[in-house]
Formats: structure tokens, C-alpha cells, sequence
């Protein structure tokens, strides 16, 4: 989750230094929003505490 974030920020930045100012804001919102549900689950993940099973 958190690389598309990361790779939604970079078209983002690579569309604002071309000017692309609608192309930019997208991405760079899909990157924000995809950023706080990687960070939510992570939250998640550590308050639960689980962990893999093993066989």
C-alpha cells in the first residue's frame, strides 16, 4: 500500500514539474489518501499484535 503512495507521489511530482496541474493534484491525493489507509492498517496491525502461525 505504501509503495502506490509512493509511486503515486512521484507521477504526482513528476506532473507538477510539467505543469500538469489537474494530473498533479490527482495523483498527489490518491497518494495521500492510499498513504493514511497503509498507515491505518499498520496502526491496526500493531495494536492487535498477531502474528504468523506456526505449523
Amino acid at each position: 500500500m505504501l509503495y502506490y503512495a509512493l509511486m503515486f507521489l512521484v507521477v504526482g511530482l513528476m506532473a507538477g514539474a510539467l505543469n500538469l496541474a489537474g494530473v498533479s493534484t490527482v495523483a498527489v491525493q490518491i497518494s495521500w489518501v492510499l498513504f493514511l489507509v497503509g498507515i491505518v492498517l499498520l496502526v491496526i496491525h500493531w495494536i492487535t499484535g498477531r502474528t504468523t502461525r506456526t505449523v
